[in-house]
């Protein structure tokens, strides 16, 4: 299966300081060879735009399709629908290193970057904690308003009348006179 993630290598050795842009399409096969068990199927499509510098290459991806999800409810299995914009930044250095989820340094004579991993990436966190089929998030949601339905959730001392104030502390009371004057 290496031979399915060649496809998402970018020769980024020979290329000038100016902006790129690439297209990928990927289905099933692209998460077999991930080597993962989180997503088995689906199909999407990639649009990349890279801007590369003297210092950095900044990676703005765009990605658009579906995955097969199984439900936690049912297990039954649907389409989850994608629509991510992520940014990813690499930047040369004399090593290699993951800075921050956005940020990675990358040596200065790297010849090629592999963006299968990121993309995957972007997709796994961008799917929902709780996987329920699209027949059951009407249901959940409705659930979840009616648990906080006639619940005192805030009150502030603004919305107090005097007369249901609790007599306040001696302490404090010397306190603001002493703020008064």
């Amino acid at each position: 299966m290496e031979t399915e993630l060649r496809k998402y290598d970018i020769n980024i050795f020979g290329l000038e300081n100016k902006r790129y842009e690439f297209d990928f399409e990927s289905g099933d096969k692209f998460f077999e060879a991930m080597d993962q068990e989180l997503i088995q199927k689906g199909n999407f499509k990639t649009h990349l735009t890279l801007d590369k510098s003297e210092t950095m290459i900044q990676l703005n991806f765009h990605i658009t399709g579906q995955v097969e999800l199984t439900c936690d409810r049912s297990l039954d299995t649907f389409d989850e629908p994608i629509d991510i914009r992520q940014k990813h930044v690499l930047k040369f250095s004399d090593h290699n290193e993951e800075l921050t989820d956005e940020i990675e340094l990358i040596l200065r004579n790297t010849p090629v970057i592999n963006v299968a991993r990121y993309i995957f990436d972007f997709i796994g966190l961008s799917l929902p904690m709780k996987k329920l089929h699209p027949r059951f998030r009407e249901e959940e949601e409705q659930e979840a308003d009616d648990e906080t339905e006639g619940k005192l959730i805030y009150r502030s001392d603004a919305d107090q009348t005097d007369d249901d104030q609790a007599p306040i502390d001696p302490r404090w009371e010397a306190l603001k006179k002493l703020n008064n004057n």
